[in-house]
């Protein structure tokens, strides 16, 4: 089934031919091993937002690719400034989803993973209170926990002075949660690039100028440029460019 605005093969393959849901998923599919992919849109200039929201550079041909990427992953990981920035709701799917999954041995949802150093989270937001899977959240060895968060997420403490990156994707792999998909913010994809963690890139190119002032999908300290092989090109009916990066 094909859903809205068209999206068909660019590179390496070229065809015009529309790519229905299930040919969109093999060509994401899961890994073999663990595997931690970030997925982010950008517009032609390089804006990660527009009025300081990802929604005004995401049209339907990137939603649904970011929807089937939450149903491949095991955990969905997201910085806690993102999590309230964008209004982050509970990580629901629909029942087709639901039901690849099922078909596919996974469990229903995927787990909300976040990560906060300082614990500034609300336990109200619906992410936590209405998560159909409870949530972790990883968090630094000392950050006192506000009341009420324990009772709706666990905490993973992962780190003296700032979040251990590593030591929190070690745990979540402990946990049976290999395949991890990341939607950001920038400061967390800088530090998960500065820890040589990522293996996938997923980019969204909107054809949109953004202008100056926004930020970037990428921050933080400087880190050493990795390679990272380029592994396809879709086009979407509207313009909108859809990328895979990966490490081989």
């Amino acid at each position: 089934m094909s859903v809205g605005l068209p999206i068909s093969a660019l590179w390496p393959e070229p065809s015009p031919a529309p790519l229905d849901d299930d040919t969109l998923t093999a060509r994401y599919g899961r890994a073999d091993r663990p595997h931690l992919r970030m997925n982010f849109v950008t517009s032609v200039d390089g804006a990660v937002s527009v009025d300081g929201l990802s929604a005004g550079l995401s049209g339907g041909p990137d939603k649904r690719v970011f929807g089937l990427l939450r149903m491949l992953c095991d955990a969905l990981l997201v910085a806690a400034g993102t999590l309230r920035r964008e209004g982050y709701r509970a990580v629901r799917l629909d029942e087709r989803r639901r039901a690849w999954r099922r078909a596919h041995g996974l469990a229903e949802y995927p787990t909300l993973v976040v990560v906060s150093g300082i614990l500034d989270l609300d336990p109200a937001q619906a992410a936590f209170a209405d998560a159909p899977v409870r949530p972790l959240v990883l968090t630094r060895d000392d950050a006192p926990a506000p009341a009420g968060l324990a009772d709706v997420a666990d905490l993973v403490r992962c780190g003296d002075g700032r979040v251990d990156l590593a030591a929190g994707l070690t745990e979540l792999r402990r946990r049976g949660l290999d395949q991890v998909l990341c939607e950001g913010g920038p400061r967390l994809f800088g530090a998960l690039t500065t820890a040589d963690l990522v293996d996938e890139v997923c980019l969204s190119v909107a054809p949109l100028l953004a202008g100056a002032g926004a930020g970037r999908i990428t921050a933080g300290d400087p880190s050493p440029a990795r390679h990272l092989p380029l592994r396809h090109v879709l086009l979407a009916g509207d313009g909108t460019l859809l990328l895979r990066y990966a490490r081989r």
